[in-house]
C-alpha cells in the first residue's frame, strides 16, 4: 500500500510538549502519533493507531498459536460481581450508576466477568480452555503520568486459563509464558521475566515482564553473572553481616534521651547501624497491632509485609503505639510486646540493640528466641551493595516499564463466584485458573523509551507505522512515485511525502517518525534512475536502481 503524506493527518511538532519528561510522550506527541485528551486520557491519531494494530496482530497471532481463542467482554460490569469477588472497594476502580440507580463499575480487569462465563464449563473433559480479548479498561488513576505509560484508560491483551489441576495450570502458564517471551521479542522489546508480587490478583505464582527504560516505574534487579532476575518489590539479596558489639548474657538497659531513629541510636552507642533493630508498628483491619521488626540498614518493602500478613495494613497510629507498647515511637521493641511480631530472616542470628518500650530507652544483647518469639519472613528491600541469593555475584538496580504480568490464581476467583465442574471421579471441584495481561499501551510505550536517538523514534520493522518513508525532492516526483511503486509491488508499505515543504523539513519528519528505511528521491534521480536508501536504525546509506529496490530492502 501507498500512503501520500499530503493527504494524512500528520500533526508533527517542532517542539516538545511543555509538560512531557518521558520519552515516549515527547517523541510520541511530536511525531504525530498521540494526542493527549486530558490527564492519563490519550487519542490514537492514524499514525500511532498503525503501530498499535500491528502489536495487536502480534499479540492475536502468538495467542492463536497456543490455542488461545478470541472473544470481546464488555466494558460496563455489575458492580455486585466485585462485590462477591471481594475487590469492590478496590480504590481505582470507577464506578456508577444507571436512571434506575443499578451499580456498575468500569474494570481495569476482567477476572470477574470471564469467570461468570467459565460456570458453563461443567466437566474436566471441556478442559483445558484458553481464552483472550483485548479491550478497553478503565483505572482511576489518581497521578496520571510518563506518557503512555501510567493511563487512566488503557487497551489490555488479558487472557484467561481453565484447568482441573495443578499440572494442568503449570503447563498453561508455562505456555503462556513462552508467547510474551515471543511477543515482546518480534515488536523489539528486551524484556526481563521476573519472580513479582501478585498484589491485588492474588493466587500463588506470578512473572513480570519488565522492558528496561529510563521512563519506568518498576525497579529491575538482576545479578551481574546473568542467573537472577526480580522486581524490587519481590526481590531475596544478601546483604553485608553486621559488626555486632560483644555478647551479653542477658539484655542490659541504656538511656538514650532524646534518639529516635536507628541512625541516632548507631551513632549515640558508636555500633554499626546493621546491629540494631528498626520498629514498624502496622494496624491489620481488625484494628489490631502487628510490630513489624527489621535491621536498622534496611527498609520495609510494603509488598512483601502485605504478602506476610495475608492482609492489608496501613502504619499505626501514634495513639495504636501507645496503647499497644507503652512507649512512644523511637524506643519500641520486641521485648515485652505481647502482641503479634513479624521479623525479618536477618534478625533469626545474632543479638541486636532494639527499643526497650520506655520512651527514651533501649535495650542491648536482643536476641530472638531468649528473650521474644517471633514469625519470620523476608521483609527487607533490596538494596546497592547487595548480592545475589544464588551466586553471590553483584546486583543491579535499573528502572523499567511492567508491559506484562502473567499470574497462577487458583480458585482466587472461581471460588467466590462458583465456578465449579464435575471431575472424573464424579466431584465436584473448583476450577483453577491462571490470568495473562499484557498493556499495549505501554509496549508501545516501551518501544520508544528503548529504541530512539537525538532525532526521533527508531521503530522495529515489525510495528513500524510504515516499512519505507520515500522522501521527494522538487523536480524528481515521477522517479519518486516510481521508487513507492516498486516497493509497493514488493510487498512494502510505504509513506509517500509528496508535501510541499523544503527537503530539511521532510528529513526531519523522516527522522522523527522513524520508518525503518528513508529512501530520497532527488536531482541525482533523473540522471541515473536510482534512490538513496538510508537504514534508519544504522545510518547506513546506499545508492540503488529503483527497478531493484524491492531486492534491496529487507524485513529486519
Amino acid at each position: 500500500m501507498i500512503a501520500r503524506a499530503s493527504k494524512l493527518f500528520l500533526p508533527t511538532l517542532r517542539d516538545d510538549p511543555a509538560d512531557a519528561e518521558a520519552i515516549n510522550h515527547r517523541l510520541l506527541v511530536r511525531g504525530g502519533f498521540v494526542r493527549q485528551v486530558t490527564g492519563g486520557v490519550w487519542t490514537f491519531l492514524p499514525l500511532g493507531w498503525r503501530v498499535h494494530r500491528k502489536v495487536e496482530q502480534i499479540i492475536r497471532e502468538e495467542m492463536d498459536a497456543i490455542g488461545s481463542q478470541e472473544m470481546l467482554m464488555p466494558v460496563l460490569t455489575p458492580a455486585e460481581l466485585w462485590r462477591t469477588s471481594g475487590r469492590y472497594s478496590i480504590p481505582e476502580l470507577f464506578k456508577l450508576h444507571d436512571r434506575k440507580g443499578t451499580e456498575y463499575i468500569l474494570p481495569m480487569t476482567h477476572e470477574e466477568t470471564v469467570t461468570v462465563h467459565a460456570r458453563e464449563i461443567r466437566s474436566y473433559r471441556d478442559m483445558p480452555q484458553l481464552l483472550y480479548h483485548m479491550s478497553v479498561k478503565e483505572r482511576d488513576e489518581p497521578r496520571p503520568r510518563a506518557g503512555l505509560i501510567r493511563l487512566r484508560e488503557f487497551i489490555m491483551k488479558d487472557s484467561y486459563s481453565f484447568d482441573r489441576d495443578e499440572a494442568g495450570l503449570a503447563e498453561s502458564f508455562e505456555l503462556n509464558r513462552g508467547a510474551y517471551q515471543r511477543i515482546f521479542q518480534r515488536a523489539g522489546l528486551t524484556t526481563h521475566g521476573v519472580e513479582a508480587e501478585s498484589g491485588m490478583m492474588g493466587g500463588s505464582e506470578s512473572v513480570d515482564f519488565l522492558a528496561p527504560a529510563a521512563s519506568g516505574e518498576n525497579t529491575l534487579v538482576t545479578c551481574e553473572n546473568g542467573d537472577y532476575a526480580a522486581d524490587l518489590e519481590i526481590a531475596r539479596s544478601i546483604p553485608r553481616a553486621p559488626d555486632f558489639p560483644a555478647s551479653l548474657d542477658a539484655p542490659a538497659e541504656v538511656e538514650t534521651p532524646g534518639v529516635r531513629t536507628c541512625e541516632a541510636l548507631a551513632e549515640f552507642l558508636g555500633i554499626d547501624l546493621a546491629a540494631t533493630t528498626k520498629a514498624m508498628p502496622v494496624t491489620r483491619p481488625d484494628g489490631s497491632v502487628v510490630l513489624g521488626l527489621l535491621r536498622g540498614d534496611d527498609r520495609m518493602e510494603e509488598a512483601k509485609m502485605f504478602s506476610a500478613l495475608g492482609t492489608d495494613f496501613r502504619p499505626a497510629t501514634d495513639d495504636e503505639i501507645q496503647r499497644a507498647f507503652g512507649a512512644a515511637g523511637g524506643s519500641l521493641g520486641p521485648v515485652g510486646f505481647d502482641g503479634e511480631i513479624l521479623a525479618d530472616e536477618l534478625l533469626r542470628e545474632g543479638q541486636f540493640v532494639a527499643g526497650a518500650n520506655r520512651t527514651g530507652w533501649h535495650l542491648r544483647g536482643v536476641e530472638h528466641g531468649r528473650e521474644y518469639q517471633a514469625t519470620f519472613a523476608d521483609l527487607r528491600q533490596a538494596r546497592e551493595g547487595d548480592r545475589c541469593p544464588r551466586c553471590g555475584g553483584a546486583l543491579q538496580f535499573s528502572t523499567a516499564i511492567e508491559v506484562g504480568h502473567i499470574f497462577k490464581l487458583g480458585t482466587r476467583f472461581s471460588d467466590p463466584l462458583d465456578a465449579t465442574f464435575v471431575d472424573e471421579d464424579g466431584t465436584e471441584k473448583s476450577i483453577l485458573m491462571g490470568c495473562y495481561g499484557i498493556g499495549l499501551e505501554r509496549t508501545i510505550a516501551a518501544v520508544v523509551e528503548q529504541r530512539h536517538d537525538e532525532h526521533g523514534i527508531v521503530w522495529p520493522f515489525s510495528i513500524a507505522p510504515y516499512h519505507a518513508h520515500v522522501v521527494v525532492l522538487k523536480g524528481a516526483e515521477e522517479i519518486g512515485e516510481q521508487a513507492a511503486a516498486a516497493l509497493d509491488a514488493a510487498g512494502f508499505e510505504v509513506l509517500l511525502d509528496d508535501r510541499d515543504l523544503r527537503p530539511g523539513e521532510k528529513f526531519a519528519d523522516a527522522d522523527l517518525i522513524g520508518i525503518p528505511y528513508r529512501v530520497t528521491a532527488g536531482k541525482k534521480s533523473l540522471d541515473d534512475g536510482a534512490v538513496d536508501v538510508r537504514n534508519r536504525a544504522t545510518g547506513d546509506e546506499r545508492r540503488v536502481n529503483v527497478a531493484e529496490l524491492g531486492e534491496n530492502l529487507t524485513d529486519g
